[in-house]
């Protein structure tokens, strides 16, 4: 029993550190996905928090994993690992079992994970984590209290400094569709050898007074247009195909309601993007987007505006003057901006860079030698 406590403290605390570590790379990425949960649960009010809750539900799966390692305080700790895979579990088997969402964010966009997928690992993790809980009292710490609490101490400060930078500057390590060196209209388009859903064509009568479904190989055998009430026909989805592009719902709309995407993301010459999520108000880095617009503009690069706020002649006036403002949808925003707001650099469609509001000095640097 010994042996398999120590395989099994060794496996969790691992895999907690590695889970916590991928969404610590962006926190922002499971605020949505909690998001995602909140709407279909209609918790709306929720949503303002989901930021808060990342942050403090990463920062305890990458201490806690170290915990189980160190085995240091296991009574507290094994109890709150076995309350948390227990709810891990119930979100990934809510996600499978109901079909309202595809994935659960567990280990981030680096390693997106199906539902099916999710609650398979959890129910692995528990059957682990339950002998530690067990056995909690037999397991003894690595190091003195000294020593643990130190490399505890050390684990926490970076656990939060790492997503507070993330958070600042952009994910470390870019997973998103958005990534550079991405093309974006090649990343609007299926992939090449995607399976499509299969669907049948479901015919919808009313038959004696009761609804009754059926497809065009299981017509009745004794149909007729007396009995039979015609009520509409639908396609149903009989097997799920993987026929998603990995970037969706993207477009740029000029301010008259023009889809402007393709025409833009086509031209041969540099662009400046200046992702900008719900209401626009500058902060202190706004004289350095004023110094990069003016430089853009001076090397005849355009920039654009992509905002999903309301755009009128008041908050325009609060950017740039040689900045054109395009629609686009929040969630292709929360997507492409993992910071509020990101600039992009493109060209012919394709990411050259990208910068955060808090790195457009850096932009400045790095514009210098770029010439249309």
């Amino acid at each position: 029993m010994k042996i398999f406590l120590n395989i099994s403290r060794i496996i969790v605390g691992i895999l907690f550190i590695f889970s916590g570590l991928i969404k610590a790379n962006d926190p922002l990425g499971l605020s949505y996905k909690m998001q995602e949960f909140f709407e279909v649960w209609n918790l709306h009010a929720l949503n303002s928090f989901t930021l808060t809750f990342s942050i403090i539900m990463i920062g305890f799966e990458i201490i806690a994993g170290v915990a189980v390692l160190l085995g240091w305080r296991m009574k507290f700790f094994s109890w709150m690992l076995l309350l948390l895979i227990i709810f891990f579990t119930f979100l990934t088997g809510y996600a499978l079992f109901s079909g309202k969402i595809k994935e659960c964010g567990c280990f981030g966009d680096c390693i997106p994970l199906q539902a099916n997928q999710s609650f398979i690992k959890d129910l692995i993790l528990l059957v682990l984590i339950i002998p530690i809980f067990i056995y909690r009292n037999k397991i003894r710490p690595l190091f003195d209290i000294k020593q643990s609490i130190l490399i505890l101490f050390f684990v926490t400060v970076f656990s939060f400094a790492f997503q507070w930078f993330v958070l600042k500057h952009l994910p470390v390590v870019d997973c998103l569709p958005y990534k550079i060196g991405n093309n974006i209209p090649e990343k609007m388009q299926i992939p090449a050898g995607a399976i499509p859903d299969s669907t049948v064509i479901t015919f919808q009568y009313e038959y004696k007074g009761n609804p009754i479904e059926f497809t065009a190989e299981e017509f009745p055998e004794d149909f007729n247009d007396t009995d039979y009430t015609y009520i509409g026909r639908y396609d149903k989805i009989i097997r799920k195909g993987n026929a998603v592009p990995p970037i969706k719902d993207f477009s740029l709309l000029s301010p008259s309601g023009n889809d402007t995407t393709l025409n833009l993301l086509t031209e041969d010459s540099y662009q400046l993007y200046l992702f900008y999520l719900d209401e626009i108000n500058p902060g202190s880095w706004a004289p350095y987007l004023n110094t990069t617009i003016e430089l853009a503009n001076s090397k005849n690069i355009q920039s654009f505006l992509v905002t999903n706020a309301v755009i009128n002649e008041s908050n325009m006036k609060l950017l740039p003057a040689n900045i054109f403002p395009l629609r686009c949808d929040a969630v292709a925003i929360k997507t492409a901006a993992r910071a509020n707001p990101t600039l992009y650099l493109i060209k012919n469609g394709n990411i050259i860079n990208k910068w955060s509001y808090a790195d457009l000095d850096r932009a400045i640097r790095d514009l210098q030698p770029v010439s249309n």
